[in-house]
């Protein structure tokens, strides 16, 4: 069976499988036995009847041939498909002995999973920086016909297609972003790797393939700009922590200031209390411990 996709002013002609009339070898089996048993049977008969013994032997030798040349073994998840003079009669899905016409040809598929990881590419991402990226793929044959008939070398064409999904998925969105609000590379592994798997099946369903599971392997920055963007990355974690402490210490101070004046221990005018609070915010925000320091003499002086 095919099928003809319309593209432009062009009809492009798709293969769709379909099943084959094979028959079980075991029962072909029971036919060279029968062969067996009459070639001996002829060749008992030659002492009586040399024509009709000769006849029999000649007959069970041909039939023997013809039936040998027909089997052919099949693994579980292994297709065959069958040709006559070029033309596709159909696939075979079931397992173990065969048999087929001997004129008929026979080309085997694998449907297992295939798993594949990719070479790592170099992309730009959504906000143009070079990264590395590199997936992992699990795919296998659904249709053997268009796998085989529809496309020179499959294999080789789920190569070509992963690679240019991965550059797709690759440039559509950034690889990070410290702001937590888009989908990046490396904060979204999950929704990304969905889109990936859909990519990749638009691609390779013309082929007869299909997409089970798949996923980032490798995924950095490049080597020209690893060492600004971790630069950067420690940076805006020490603003971020700076930040934290800072909020921090200000609701420290405010608490001793109230609790202070609350509890009158001591009166402060707005100089004392500026004072204070810049000693708070020394003692809190310091990377190193607070060195005491007695005044002698007076909080002005």
């Amino acid at each position: 069976m095919t099928m003809n996709t319309l593209t432009g002013d062009r009809a492009i002609i798709r293969s769709a499988e379909r099943p084959a009339h094979t028959s079980s070898g075991y029962l072909m089996l029971l036919v060279l036995l029968g062969c067996i048993v009459a070639g001996a049977a002829g060749g008992a008969l030659v002492d009586l009847n040399a024509v009709a013994g000769g006849a029999i032997i000649v007959v069970s030798a041909i039939v023997f041939l013809f039936v040998s040349c027909g089997f052919y073994m099949q693994q579980p998840n292994q297709a065959t498909a069958i040709t006559l003079f070029g033309a596709y009669k159909g696939t075979d899905r079931h397992e173990g002995l065969r048999w087929l016409l001997p004129w008929l040809g026979r080309r085997k598929v694998s449907l297992r999973a295939n798993n594949m990881i990719s070479e790592r590419l170099k992309v730009n991402d959504l906000r143009g920086n070079p990264i590395e990226i590199a997936a992992q793929v699990v795919w296998r044959v659904t249709d053997t016909a268009q796998a085989l008939f529809d496309i020179d070398d499959y294999k080789a064409f789920v190569i070509v297609q992963i690679e240019a999904a991965v550059r797709t998925i690759g440039a559509r969105y950034p690889y990070d972003d410290y702001e937590h609000q888009e989908i990046t590379l490396r904060g979204n592994h999950d929704q990304v790797g969905v889109e990936l798997r859909q990519e990749l099946i638009e691609r390779l369903v013309t082929a007869g393939l299909t997409v089970d599971e798949c996923g980032f392997t490798h995924l950095a920055y490049a080597q020209e700009i690893a060492g600004a963007m971790l630069r950067r990355q420690q940076a805006q974690a020490v603003v971020a922590a700076r930040t934290t402490l800072v909020e921090g210490a200000v609701g420290m101070v405010e608490l001793a200031l109230d609790q202070l004046s609350a509890k009158g221990v001591v009166e402060l005018d707005d100089e004392r209390r500026a004072a204070m609070v810049s000693n708070l915010m020394v003692v809190l925000c310091g990377d190193r411990d607070a060195q005491p320091v007695v005044n002698t003499g007076t909080l002005y002086q």
